[in-house]
């Protein structure tokens, strides 16, 4: 798909429509995604990042059709992970020579991953590249979200080039934040900074200000991922540093897994007692080996308390909650609270692992939490509501 952004700027990436899973299968991507590259014609013509690897040849072959290969004189690399360089080889044995900008772990990445040594130039923040009536500024952003990271800013049309950030999985054939469904779309945003940029959001806050700082005028946002902002671009900068500030929404997320249906019951327990002490919030509870992991992580960072709970089996707690669990530890989100919960047969180690598990993932766990042997009697269904009483009040 090729389009004019501009009278100069065109737009050759691939929208991939089947994509489900990413990252492997750890990131569901049910609205599918985008792989954006970007073509700049000046005096020198500029292309910004290509596609992901299977669609390589397809890249290369629609591109000839936009320019002769030849007269690209410049490749940006602004993140080099494969759904952004995949079509690096195929492009650079048409045209070998032609230099490729990157920052220094940049060219440490394209090299490892390749093993070539093409006509590499590393940048760093601050260097200009004069395209004839433009320049192109180059903006490192480490870890957002690996070391190679980069922006670029392209003078006179004040268009930043901001590859992972401000991106979204989202496929749409309409292409412009103001084209396509509002609702979807800051729902694409939110899921994509929640799992991938989370973690660094202290780094997100700083590099926002460093920009802001540069005072460069903005009047499109054109990620790698997803829509371009051209209507009020500021709109998802704003949100990002909403986001970055230990964001929260007046929501709990209650999580289990369940053998025989006690744990399950003992979830819905804990939401009636949240429900009782302020209807008002917004209780979403999820079943984890029937629910999206990547929609659950979503949620989880939506919320300002969570509960989690699962049954003890091989003195353990089930395989769908681990993985929500190694998830939410790397996410490293903070101020957010925590309960356990479980039923157990013989041994009910559980409540202590995972209010250790919590515990680590950096949750102020603020109660023990309701363990229950075999099916839930009254007695213990009240526990669970009471248990949902405390989370709920601990949150108001």
């Amino acid at each position: 798909m090729a389009f004019k952004i501009t009278d100069s700027i065109t737009y050759v990436g691939k929208i991939d429509w089947e994509l489900r899973k990413f990252h492997g299968e750890e990131f569901s991507t049910q609205r599918g995604s985008s792989y954006n590259s970007y073509l700049i014609r000046d005096e020198k013509n500029v292309l910004i990042d290509t596609v992901w690897e299977p669609f390589s040849q397809e890249f290369v072959e629609k591109l000839k059709k936009e320019i002769d290969l030849k007269d690209i004189d410049y490749i940006i690399a602004l993140h080099n992970e494969i759904d952004h360089s995949g079509a690096l080889l195929d492009l650079m044995a048409e045209i070998p020579d032609t230099p490729i900008y990157c920052s220094a772990n940049g060219k440490k990445i394209i090299q490892s991953r390749f093993q070539k040594d093409w006509n590499f130039v590393e940048v760093k923040t601050g260097d200009r590249l004069n395209i004839g009536s433009r320049e192109l500024i180059f903006i490192e952003a480490r870890m957002l979200h690996w070391p190679d990271s980069m922006f670029c800013y392209l003078t006179k049309d004040n268009i930043l080039f901001s590859n992972d950030g401000f991106g979204q999985h989202y496929a749409s054939e309409l292409m412009y934040n103001d084209l396509v469904d509002q609702a979807e779309l800051y729902s694409e945003a939110l899921k994509y900074y929640a799992n991938i940029l989370a973690p660094f959001s202290k780094l997100v806050t700083a590099k926002i200000n460093e920009i802001v700082k540069m005072e460069l005028p903005i009047n499109m946002i054109c990620p790698s991922h997803g829509v371009i902002w051209r209507d009020n671009p500021f709109q998802i900068v704003h949100k990002y540093l909403e986001w970055a500030d230990d964001y929260q929404e007046n929501q709990i997320t209650i999580i289990y897994d369940t053998m025989w249906k006690a744990t399950r019951r003992m979830a819905e327990e804990i939401a009636a007692g949240i429900r009782e002490v302020n209807p008002e919030i917004t209780v979403k509870i999820y079943h984890s080996a029937k629910s999206d992991l990547t929609e659950v992580v979503g949620e989880v960072f939506r919320s300002k308390a969570i509960a989690v709970g699962s049954p003890t089996v091989n003195n353990g707690y089930l395989s769908s909650i681990a993985a929500i669990m190694t998830e939410i530890k790397g996410m490293k989100f903070k101020n957010k609270k925590a309960v356990p919960f479980g039923s157990y047969g013989w041994s009910g180690e559980v409540i202590k692992l995972l209010g250790e598990e919590l515990g680590k993932a950096g949750f102020e766990v603020i109660d023990d939490g309701v363990r229950l042997l075999w099916t839930p009697d009254e007695d213990g269904l009240a526990q669970c509501v009471e248990l949902g009483k405390k989370l709920a009040q601990s949150i108001e």
